[in-house]
């Protein structure tokens, strides 16, 4: 009898505290985060080296690309990249191409809910960005300490520049 006491308060404790849980979400729109027009930058050390991917698997959101004014070197259009889940939350980057070069990557969507998510993504997305321009590519180095939103990253720029060659 103790027993079947001590599991249903174990039980019910349980419940309590899986019930008190709040799913990860976005509260708001984030703050876009750019790498500034026509940037170009070196890499600041703080990328570990593990290769991505090319491959975008991610929950996709309905495709946009927006064509933006024409400037002296060619046409420039912005192409948005599929939103990608990640664990911490959905990732999206928007891609400004000055013909098939990318001269701007703006992170349009990105975990930004809890203070740390705000705190590491500070640090990680423009480093993400300047790579993502070096190498005209998304075949970039992941951020350590930010490996979650680095493959949210990777996958939602591969699909941009996907849409770009359609």
């Amino acid at each position: 009898m103790r027993r079947a006491v001590v599991t249903g308060a174990a039980t019910a404790a349980g419940v309590v505290l899986l019930l008190s849980l709040k799913p990860h979400q976005a509260a708001g729109p984030a703050p876009v985060i750019s790498s500034g027009a026509g940037s170009s930058g070196s890499d600041s050390g703080s990328a570990s080296t593990s290769g991505a991917g090319s491959g975008s698997t991610g929950a996709a959101s309905a495709p946009s690309a927006a064509p933006a004014p024409a400037s002296s070197g060619g046409t420039t259009r912005k192409i948005s990249g599929d939103t990608v889940n990640t664990r911490y939350g959905p990732v999206q980057v928007q891609v400004t191409l000055a013909g098939s070069r990318i001269t701007t990557v703006d992170v349009v969507k990105y975990p930004n809910e809890e203070r740390r998510d705000r705190e590491i993504n500070s640090g990680a997305l423009p480093v993400l960005n300047q790579e993502a321009i070096s190498a005209q590519s998304a075949r970039i180095d992941v951020v350590s300490g930010a490996t979650y939103t680095s493959d949210g990253y990777v996958r939602s720029l591969q699909s941009a520049l996907d849409r770009a060659k359609s």
